[in-house]
């Protein structure tokens, strides 16, 4: 029998311009190897910057918000697995999925807990510690209620397992583990990666559009870099990243080293040319993709504990972790001039990628526990009560008032 897996995307990916397209694209490299057909679809308009699925034998199709031709799409392509690109997907389609194709597995992808993120957000923008008054938000209500109308949802981090179990009390049943799943860093690829000798200058690289990313080079900008620039007055920070826009190009100075380089077509060459990556982020949730890309292409990184978060477990980080700007920049420097501690902090990041994202290991994982779920579906959802009322509920809702657009719009 022929497995069809619907993917919903909140955006269609964008592997060179942000973590959440390269994750994408790992899920869907899991599914096809597993022989499943794969649609994606998406009410997103195109940027140029997406990827041509195609190119991979995967159909696209262009969706609309709040119109009853969905129900018509999903109806006649009737899959087995319909997976939503974050729970915001969830909101729009899922009473559709639940109500046209019953028997398929709705699975989210969260990327990352967007309430964990808001309320980290907030707290930040008020000068407070963050804790449960910010978790427990508004995006956090709609959030885990998604996540209990759904079968299984997809946690990149640890850390946000712990939340969802600890905070939020989201029984097991519901979340599965699947970090970034990377292949595997054989001898050959460490031997060619760039030396120290080789290497010049700083880094640091995430879309423009992402506030954390945003607000970390302006804390470069006005705090950590003159801090480096002191001690190193000949050194340059790279700033690479997708949608710099006019605020973002006119930190540029040349004078203070401090460079906005824009898109960067291949992540791989610019990571290999630099000696250190920075990554100060202040709030945020997930993983890294910048600290991913760091630790594959042999550069160490001085980053701040939200950004470290989740990336490591016991193993030793492939840099320093520190929140405090002075001994941030000052370990900047240790990294970039000692090149005894550079290359242990660069091996430490090999075996990270190698035992803790291991593709093969997280793909059996998933499509072993999405296939445990199929055999025994009806079982899975009658055990998940809160859910089935909250799709009760929400369904009946989201269903008339889309229906109230839909008649609206005409």
């Amino acid at each position: 029998m022929v497995k069809k897996i619907l993917i919903i995307g909140f955006v269609w990916p964008e592997p060179k311009s942000s973590a959440a397209g390269s994750r994408m694209m790992q899920l869907i490299e899991s599914f096809q190897s597993r022989s499943y057909q794969i649609t994606f679809a998406s009410p997103c308009a195109k940027s140029d910057n997406a990827f041509n699925l195609e190119h991979i034998g995967i159909t696209q199709v262009a969706i609309e918000l709040n119109h009853s031709s969905f129900d018509d799409f999903v109806k006649t392509l009737n899959p087995n697995v319909v997976m939503f690109d974050r729970f915001m997907m969830e909101e729009q389609f899922g009473w559709r999925v639940a109500e046209h194709c019953p028997n398929a597995i709705r699975i989210i992808d969260t990327e990352d807990l967007h309430s964990l993120r808001k309320g980290r957000q907030q707290a930040f923008k008020n000068g407070k510690a963050f804790d449960a008054t910010y978790l427990f938000n508004d995006t956090a209500k709609r959030e885990i209620a998604s996540i209990y109308r759904s079968d299984l949802s997809l946690i990149i981090s640890e850390v946000e397992i712990d939340i969802l179990k600890n905070q939020f009390k989201v029984d097991k049943a519901l979340w599965h583990y699947v970090p970034f799943m990377l292949d595997e860093l054989l001898e050959k690829n460490i031997e060619d990666t760039t030396t120290f000798e080789n290497r010049e200058h700083f880094i640091t690289i995430g879309n423009f559009l992402h506030e954390p990313n945003y607000n970390a080079i302006l804390y470069l900008k006005e705090i950590i870099w003159p801090l480096i620039r002191t001690q190193l007055p000949k050194a340059e920070l790279h700033i690479y990243g997708a949608y710099a826009s006019q605020k973002i190009n006119q930190l540029h100075n040349e004078k203070q080293g401090f460079l906005i380089k824009g898109f960067a077509e291949d992540v791989h060459v610019v990571m290999q040319q630099a000696k250190v990556c920075l990554a100060p982020i202040r709030f945020g949730a997930g993983l890294k993709g910048k600290l991913v890309d760091a630790m594959k292409n042999g550069t160490p990184c001085v980053m701040t504990k939200v950004a470290a978060e989740g990336m490591f477990g016991v193993l030793d980080s492939n840099g320093f972790v520190e929140d405090n700007p002075e001994t941030f920049a000052d370990k900047a420097v240790e990294l970039y001039t000692d090149e005894s501690i550079w290359s242990d902090k660069q091996q430490n990041g090999y075996e990270i990628i190698n035992m803790r994202f291991n593709k093969e290991e997280h793909q059996q994982n998933l499509i072993s526990r999405i296939e445990r779920i199929k055999q025994e579906l009806t079982k899975h959802r009658l055990n998940n009560f809160t859910g089935q009322m909250l799709q009760h509920h929400s369904l009946q809702s989201t269903k008339f008032m889309s229906k109230w657009i839909e008649e609206k719009n005409k």
